[in-house]
């Protein structure tokens, strides 16, 4: 009997995503074992500096990545929002699970909406995209930048003094946490990063089996959406150097997709909406990147 093993990041909410994968494989191949194996990334092991001074979002996946193809592991599970628009050769996204929420949240130390940060608050982030978007909303607010698990960056409202954090709903919600102190961000006016809420299943494109296990758990409704969310961050050579977001969703049978790029001081925020046929995915997330260059968005993203 086979085990197949699964390659994820060590953090508390990594491994529930990795047993999340897990538990939707058992479901449709109970007859085989399931190991995962935890592999610490750059990005893990550097918390002192933002990752656009250390190498962006491809420090969360480069080992993941290269033990996959030493076949040290068999699918390495990803949150979608670190995995760089570009992927090694002879790897494919073999699966993307069904979108957890997409939105981001501000969790506050006192109060449940935006107006309850007091003027001159001190918000923790150290995404660009999430810092130029809520500076847009609430240019008095003083951002601080964070690293570390979830649970690290919580408590950062008290060891550093934060009024507040944000963080991404979805993960938040697989950790459990309750949202009494949560304010959510509509994905209307505060676009998500590419991916968000997301999970990959990243596979060898030669291992024809487990090709066919993981289309099993595949949510072929998010799987276009981020799709078309990564070819227009690829056309825009976007990572985490600039303030960068898309979000897509299916109505009816076409597919709406936002795209945002900001100034870092938040003062400009350039946001457009396209749509297409669903079946078109990709080719609407590329009109999207054009329509975006043709508005300027390669100025914000130099």
């Amino acid at each position: 009997m086979r085990t197949i093993k699964i390659g994820s990041r060590t953090s508390e909410l990594a491994l529930t995503q990795a047993n999340i994968v897990i538990d939707m494989l058992k479901e449709s191949f109970p007859e085989y074992k399931y190991e995962i194996i935890k592999i610490k990334t750059k990005g893990d092991m550097i918390l002192n500096k933002t990752l656009s001074k250390i190498g962006g979002k491809g420090l969360f996946v480069k080992e993941i990545q290269t033990a996959l193809l030493t076949k040290e592991i068999d699918i390495a599970v990803h949150s979608m929002k670190d995995m760089p628009a570009q992927a090694p050769d002879d790897l494919i996204l073999g699966a993307i699970t069904k979108r957890e929420d997409p939105r981001d949240v501000i969790v506050l130390k006192k109060g449940n909406s935006l107006d309850d940060l007091p003027k001159g608050a001190l918000v923790g982030s150290s995404s660009h995209r999430r810092k130029s978007q809520l500076l847009n909303i609430r240019p008095d607010l003083k951002m601080v930048d964070i690293r570390g698990n979830v649970a690290t960056r919580l408590s950062k409202m008290d060891t550093e003094g934060l009024d507040a954090v944000i963080l991404a709903a979805a993960g938040l919600n697989r950790l459990g946490y309750d949202n009494k102190n949560f304010y959510y961000l509509d994905t209307d006016n505060y676009t998500p990063a590419v991916g968000q809420g997301a999970l990959g299943c990243e596979i060898r494109e030669d291992d024809l089996e487990i090709v066919e296990m993981v289309e099993k758990i595949n949510h072929e409704e998010t799987y276009n959406c981020v799709m078309a969310e990564r070819i227009y961050l690829k056309i825009l050579e976007g990572g985490c150097h600039a303030p960068i977001g898309a979000y897509a969703k299916k109505t009816n049978d076409e597919i709406e997709i936002t795209g945002m790029v900001g100034s870092k001081d938040g003062k400009t925020i350039l946001r457009h909406t396209t749509t297409g046929e669903f079946k078109d995915y990709l080719d609407v997330g590329k009109k999207l990147a054009n329509e975006m260059i043709k508005l300027g968005a390669k100025e914000f993203l130099k």
